[in-house]
């Protein structure tokens, strides 16, 4: 059991590494190209350098959230810590629902025209 507990606290910390390294390599990757585009003078390369942004940080949220869901359901399912996790969901739902609103100028919940 305890085995099983160790692997599965060393999957939760990957995934967490996972979520920083793709926000940051993200970041750096599509400000490189943003620097490129500036130099051939393309349309709308600020708000495509945002949309993109928000992209990536939207997806390393999405895999940190997974990641202390796994860490404190399986690792520490203290009732501290199960509060704990609910603030972070909260916090990081408000940032996705956020980035998701500047990124397509509308609620998620709202229809694609």
């Amino acid at each position: 059991m305890q085995n099983l507990r160790n692997i599965i606290e060393l999957l939760s910390t990957i995934l967490e590494a996972a979520g920083v390294i793709i926000i940051i390599a993200g970041i750096l990757f599509f400000v490189v190209k943003f620097l490129f585009n500036l130099l051939k003078d393309k349309p709308d390369i600020y708000k495509s350098l945002r949309q993109d942004i928000g992209k990536v940080i939207l997806l390393g949220l999405e895999i940190l959230v997974a990641a202390d869901i796994i860490h404190t359901v399986i690792i520490d399912p203290t009732l501290t810590q199960v509060f704990a996790l609910g603030v972070i969901v909260l916090i990081r739902t408000f940032l996705s629902i956020s980035l998701q609103i500047e990124i397509d100028g509308k609620f998620p919940w709202q229809r694609k025209n």
